[in-house]
């Protein structure tokens, strides 16, 4: 991309691997590289902020760009608007730094951005196949697909461990518990405090506890507001701000004109499920107790977040939202072309699929005719099986266990 913009901007949460990509970068294309991180180099930035983004050999990569704020940013604009050259910046960032009110520039035509999250299970298993292309274009391959060979012990371990490079090569749970819960505070503490007042990071950490809880269903600010006993405009301004550090995920509604009933309200995933099951107090082993809470909302979660990194960076345009109307039909999740061709996606956290489970796919295929091109129900069981017209059952792990798709 560095060939064709001038800016490139790789976002991601903390951790997730953005400066280990900006040093290969370098690497391999060359170019200057300095962080923001270091107190001295932050200090010497905002001095003189023209001269710092001005010198040394083209791209200027600058890692954790939110801490230059307003002035960086600006200096940066003077510049590539002095200069049509593609290549200039390399710009990584901790939080979606462009969109905090205290910037009064966005880069609008002058960026492409990137998002960077933990890693998909597919770059766990080595995998590369295009399944977003499969998944997306031809959704009744997956039938194709073999036995899987993930037990569902396989599942939660895989769940719990989440996706941070980090979090990885840490041997227990409790190492595991103690880094997440200061990744949190950090970024809380750090990032949010960063551009936001906050005053009361405690509620902060029980917002998100809740969010974890309440996984799949619509935000309610004023049940949340309620709950946590924090005002309305609290809650709307910290479900900003950790949308801004990326610790969320926020699936909207819809917009279909195929009922007046249809639900207005976003849904809201921890970004990583690894994050999330810290959140509920969950790990594999409690996950394998009959009738834990916490395994719905966590089956969910991981496949949101799977799907956000599958479709992350696509140049295809597809979005990810979600169905609930007022008769009580809801869809988990619903991908949309440009060209309005839809597949329906529905996730249980059971080893078995019924027809009970596809009705509501069956219901959106009857409403759209041609335009739906498939249904499909994630489960944790071990086989593919038809149910119907364009609908089919298949495991989880159909997202990342086959490279020959």
């Amino acid at each position: 991309m560095t060939s064709a913009f001038r800016i490139v901007i790789l976002g991601g949460p903390r951790q997730s691997g953005k400066t280990t990509l900006l040093r290969l970068l370098q690497e391999s294309h060359g170019g200057s590289w300095r962080s923001l991180d270091d107190d001295l180099i932050l200090e010497t930035a905002l001095d003189d902020p023209r001269e710092f983004v001005g010198y040394g050999q083209r791209p200027v990569i600058i890692d954790e760009i939110q801490r230059g704020g307003d002035r960086i940013i600006l200096a940066i604009k003077y510049q590539v608007d002095r200069d049509n050259d593609p290549g200039q910046f390399v710009l990584a960032g901790s939080t979606r730094f462009l969109t905090v009110p205290t910037l009064s520039e966005s880069l609008a035509g002058r960026a492409v951005f990137v998002d960077l999250w933990p890693l998909a299970a597919v770059e766990r298993a080595g995998v590369a196949a295009d399944i977003a292309s499969t998944l997306v274009n031809s959704p009744r391959d997956l039938l194709g697909a073999v036995a899987s060979s993930w037990s569902r012990g396989d599942y939660l371990e895989l769940m719990c461990a989440g996706g941070y490079p980090e979090v990885l090569r840490l041997p227990s749970n409790a190492l595991r518990y103690s880094w997440f819960d200061g990744y949190v505070r950090t970024v809380i503490q750090r990032d949010v405090q960063h551009f936001a007042d906050i005053q009361y990071s405690a509620a902060m950490l029980r917002l998100l506890r809740l969010l974890a809880a309440r996984t799949g269903s619509p935000v309610v600010i004023a049940d949340l507001a309620r709950t946590l006993e924090i005002t309305q405009q609290t809650i709307r301004n910290y479900l900003t701000y950790l949308d801004i550090v990326y610790l969320t995920i926020h699936v909207p509604p819809w917009s279909t004109s195929l009922t007046t009933k249809a639900a207005k309200a976003a849904k809201t995933y921890i970004s990583d499920p690894g994050l999330a099951a810290h959140f509920l107090d969950a790990d594999a082993d409690g996950l394998r107790m009959p009738g834990n809470p916490a395994l719905g909302p966590l089956v969910e979660t991981f496949v949101a977040t799977e799907l956000t990194k599958l479709l992350a960076n696509q140049q295809s345009g597809m979005t990810l939202q979600h169905y609930r109307d007022r008769d009580g039909r809801e869809i988990d999740f619903i991908l949309e072309k440009r060209d309005g061709t839809v597949i329906g996606i529905e996730v249980k956290a059971s080893s078995t699929v019924t027809s009970k489970d596809v009705r509501h796919l069956a219901w959106l295929r009857d409403k759209l005719g041609d335009r739906f091109a498939g249904g499909i129900v994630f489960h944790l069981g071990e086989h593919s099986l038809p149910f119907g017209e364009r609908l089919q059952a298949v495991p989880v792990s159909a997202l990342w266990e086959h490279a020959t798709w």
